[in-house]
C-alpha cells in the first residue's frame, strides 16, 4: 500500500484499531482518525484509507496472494491458494 507518506508499523496499527471505533456514519471521522494515528493529516489518513480499500479489493478478487501465515504457538507455515 503505497502512499504519499510513510507510515510506521505502530502508526498502522492505531489506524486499523482507530476505523473499528470510528465507523462511516461517525461525525467528523476522518478527523477523530488522524487525531487517533497521530502525525498525519486528514488527507494523508484518507489516502491511505483509499489505498488499504484497494488493497483488500486485489486480495479478495485473487491478484495478490496471502501471505504464507504462521501457525499460532508454532512455526509452521498455512499456504492458502484461491481458487476461481
Amino acid at each position: 500500500m503505497a502512499s504519499g507518506s510513510s507510515w510506521t508499523p505502530k502508526q498502522n496499527k492505531l489506524f486499523e484499531n482507530a476505523l473499528a471505533i470510528y465507523d462511516k456514519d461517525t461525525a467528523d471521522r476522518w478527523h477523530k482518525l488522524a487525531r487517533a494515528v497521530g502525525g498525519k493529516t486528514v488527507e494523508e489518513v484518507k489516502l491511505h484509507y483509499e489505498n488499504l480499500v484497494e488493497d483488500i479489493k486485489q486480495i479478495e478478487s485473487g491478484h495478490v496472494p496471502l501471505p504464507p501465515y504462521k501457525k499460532a504457538g508454532g512455526s509452521k507455515a498455512y499456504n492458502f491458494k484461491f481458487h476461481g
